[in-house]
């Protein structure tokens, strides 16, 4: 995905976005529509998108702008062909055929702003969304990165059962953020390559509900609990980090637009058929007692092939995963609520 550019944090990303061991004829033709594509996720995101040689189409749709940006991204000489869409009448067009839909459209965070402040006006975007994503491409798998993630996805979830169409495989909160962070923060202090670390994070996509397995990390370093526990801590508030940083005008939408790149690169990848694609993902999972949970994910032709056990933890990640479940339990709660409201 986009490697001539960025190299990917896996043992995999060595080899040149244009120099892969099979041509763009080669894969099959795959529809991938962004909602909310003129936003701060959604433009760099189209870009990123527009890099992958795995898409033949990409489908740009937000309330206003998208013309413009569907202009300027399909000027890049690469395989897929762009098309904007604007406004609800365009929707059904949009969406029709996909067979990836990433959701970045919503409200970002300001200075003060939990993801749950975001929670009215987003989860009445994703309703309406996932609406119609029901009847036009029931089939499609979804990527949503729409805050906060641990009441959107059961959204998702309910609107789908409403339809009936919901399936469990296709449903994917975007959590890959959390981990691209945990990587970057990982090989500062361990003083390894960032492109050699890896680091699993499990449960949810906020705050407490992060929880980076850094005594699963490799390469593996010796590091003190006191800074494992900073890792973490820094892991957890990386949003707020940027929010801070940007003063009040914006949050992180450069870095949360390539995370979303890289899943929708291994959904992709798993919809083609290549073996062995593992991502974390915060999906319907039976690990815990919590009907959704972020963790480990073999992604296949059908979506979610296996939903990977969480291996063994540190005492320190023990009590963390005890500690989130009270929090996670209410969001995903309150994300029900409002669905069947």
């Amino acid at each position: 995905m986009f490697r001539s550019i960025l190299v990917r944090s896996s043992a995999s990303a060595k080899q040149s976005l244009l120099h892969r061991t099979f041509s763009s004829g080669s894969v099959p033709e795959r529809k991938v529509a962004i909602l909310g594509a003129a936003g701060g996720i959604g433009q760099p995101l189209a870009l990123l998108m527009k890099l992958n040689p795995l898409v033949s189409s990409l489908s740009l749709f937000d309330i206003a702008n998208t013309p413009g940006v569907a202009a300027d991204v399909g000027h890049i000489n690469t395989r897929s062909q762009v098309v904007g869409y604007m406004g609800d009448d365009d929707l059904a067009k949009a969406l029709e055929g996909a067979d990836l839909v990433i959701i970045p459209a919503g409200v970002p965070r300001k200075p003060g702003m939990t993801r749950d402040d975001l929670f009215n006006i987003n989860a009445g975007i994703v309703k309406n969304l996932c609406s119609a994503i029901a009847k036009y491409c029931p089939h499609a798998l979804v990527n949503m990165i729409s805050n906060p993630v641990n009441s959107t996805v059961p959204i998702a979830a309910e609107i789908f059962k409403k339809a009936g169409m919901y399936d469990e495989k296709k449903l994917f909160g975007v959590t890959t953020l959390d981990v691209v962070r945990a990587k970057t923060f990982y090989a500062g202090k361990a003083n390894v390559p960032v492109a050699e670390v890896n680091v699993p994070v499990i449960g949810g996509h906020a705050g407490v509900t992060i929880l980076p397995l850094f005594s699963q990390a490799t390469p593996q370093a010796n590091l003190s609990g006191d800074v494992l526990t900073a890792l973490t801590k820094r892991t957890q508030d990386g949003g707020t980090e940027v929010v801070e940083a940007k003063a009040g005008k914006g949050s992180a939408t450069l870095s949360m637009a390539y995370a979303g790149a890289l899943f929708a690169d291994a959904c992709l990848k798993g919809l083609n058929g290549v073996p062995d694609v593992v991502e974390c993902s915060y999906v319907q999972s039976t690990i815990t007692e919590l009907p959704f949970f972020a963790s480990k994910v073999r992604l296949g032709k059908n979506g979610v092939e296996e939903v990977l056990d969480l291996g063994p933890l540190s005492d320190f990640e023990k009590e963390g995963l005890e500690a989130l479940k009270p929090e996670l339990k209410s969001s995903i709660e309150k994300g029900v609520k409002f669905a069947n409201q």
